[in-house]
């Protein structure tokens, strides 16, 4: 494995090795991230959420010597704290603090996730605000994350990816305290952990913290076999009806390129061409915000990327074996929906087709190359792209892209559009108000017609004339409504 600018070191434990990412330094802030390489996907099928819990209760249940709020009553005079992370392949584990509080906040740390407190009150409250976090934050409050889980629900259905990483109602509900303990002992291990730390720490320090963690057992319990989604044999659509005034398309398909293969920088240029997240550059935001005022965002992107209500950037330390491609595009106001969904795919087809052009090539490239630099500009995140690095076994990832990048030429990247991009099997997720009216409109090929406020330039004018008759290809019987009461039960 090819390592540059950051240091792994392979401390022996016995049978099991603790891999260690470190970026030492002389900033006085103390950065951690420690993850584990289990989640989500290692939940029994017959109770998804029990990663999520596992990881709340570790970061906010206190520990066998102090209860949550003596805790936090430690933590708040150093201004820290400790959050958890949970996704299908990673539990991560971060926070901060300063050199001068690193013992104290340390010892904190070390007996959130070596000696967890497992009390009783807080597996309740624990567990209400993971229900209430599905009741009222995703199907409540939050229309895009909504439609993006729905999405990664039905195309990974059958697998250890289908569910959503916190869980069902009813499945969170069921689970005890004795299943979290159970999972923590099962997969807790030295064998899937990853210790990540930055800044103005010392070697004694970092001695010291491995030989803390070689307490974990050596190895964890076998997980469930990894399946690939299967393959999207023709386009279908799930509806979610919920009381909402937009519509909101999450569209996508399995791809088999991550950051591991060679293809990936070609496929993330794509990606950046057609909509950069919360970037006003992409064809998608141009053609449908821009140029036609049909709605606020057009994104799309090649790895799973929650949150992205709040995010500019995505987070590290989500790294998976498999992804998809995805479109979002909301909100849209429901008597133009139908014409937005033909004139994503429309783009889409067009791109399949044509390509890009050596301008538009060398400007994404360009672009690229620099917004790495922001995306590992400080030391937390650059720690976090550094574990990913790991995981895939690739250099760090800013060395990395730029070297892809550098190597790429448009016909690499023609290449890999022609084989990724395209508008028919594929997966339509929906949110929605009258769900069954939207269902009746996307299963008829009848015309989209498009007015405007304004006059539009004849360019666009013409390019309508094509966009609401575009073939959608779609069928009732591949239309699914589902009340929103009933995702994620």
């Amino acid at each position: 494995m090819r390592l540059l600018g950051w240091l792994l070191v392979l401390a022996s434990c016995g049978a099991a090795q603790i891999r260690t990412v470190t970026l030492p330094g002389k900033s006085p802030l103390v950065t951690f991230r420690i993850v584990f390489t289990t989640g989500s996907a290692a939940d029994p099928a017959d109770q998804p959420g029990l990663a999520y819990l596992t990881a709340q209760m570790i970061s906010d249940g206190g520990t066998r010597d102090l209860t949550y709020k003596q805790v936090g009553d430690a933590l708040f005079p150093m201004a820290a704290g400790v959050s958890a992370q949970v996704d299908k392949e990673m539990c991560t584990f971060s926070g901060a603090t300063h050199v001068d509080n690193l013992a104290e906040y340390y010892k904190l740390l070390r007996g959130m996730l070596l000696t967890p407190g497992w009390r009783e009150d807080d597996f309740r409250r624990v567990k209400d605000a993971a229900v209430n976090a599905i009741k009222i934050g995703l199907r409540g409050n939050n229309d895009e994350e909504l439609g993006k889980e729905v999405l990664y629900e039905t195309l990974y259905q059958g697998t250890p990816y289908g569910h959503f990483n916190g869980g069902t109602v009813s499945s969170l509900e069921k689970i005890s305290l004795d299943d979290v303990k159970a999972f923590y002992k099962s997969q807790y291990s030295q064998s899937q952990l990853i210790i990540g730390i930055a800044g103005g720490y010392s070697p004694t320090f970092l001695a010291s913290m491995k030989k803390d963690f070689q307490a974990l057992p050596a190895a964890a319990s076998p997980k469930p076999k990894m399946s690939a989604a299967a393959a999207v044999d023709k386009s279908r659509v799930l509806i979610v009806d919920k009381d909402t005034r937009s519509v909101a398309f999450s569209i996508g398909y399995p791809i088999e390129v991550t950051r591991a293969r060679p293809d990936y920088a070609a496929l993330l240029l794509v990606s950046s061409y057609l909509g950069q997240h919360r970037m006003s550059s992409g064809v998608l935001y141009d053609r449908l915000r821009e140029k036609r005022g049909l709605n606020y965002g057009n994104y799309a992107y090649i790895e799973y990327f929650p949150r992205g209500m709040y995010l500019m950037e995505p987070q590290p330390n989500l790294a998976r074996q498999q992804q998809i491609f995805q479109v979002w595009i909301r909100p849209v106001e429901p008597p133009t929906a139908k014409f937005a969904l033909r004139l994503a795919l429309f783009e889409l087809d067009k791109l399949n087709k044509n390509g890009l052009t050596q301008e538009a090539f060398e400007r994404t490239r360009e672009f690229l190359s620099k917004y790495v630099n922001v995306l590992t500009r400080t030391k937390r995140a650059e720690l976090g792209y550094a574990i990913d690095s790991l995981f895939y076994g690739i250099p760090p990832y800013n060395d990395y892209l730029k070297a892809q990048l550098a190597k790429l030429t448009l016909a690499d990247v023609n290449r890999v559009i022609k084989q990724n991009i395209r508008t028919d099997r594929l997966v339509i997720a929906a949110v929605t108000r009258n769900g069954e009216d939207l269902k009746r409109q996307l299963a008829s090929e009848d015309a989209s017609p498009m007015t405007y406020n304004s006059p539009k330039p004849k360019e666009i004018t013409d390019e309508d004339t094509l966009v609401v008759k575009w073939p959608l290809g779609l069928k009732a019987e591949d239309i699914k409504v589902k009340a929103v009461g009933e995702v994620f039960q």
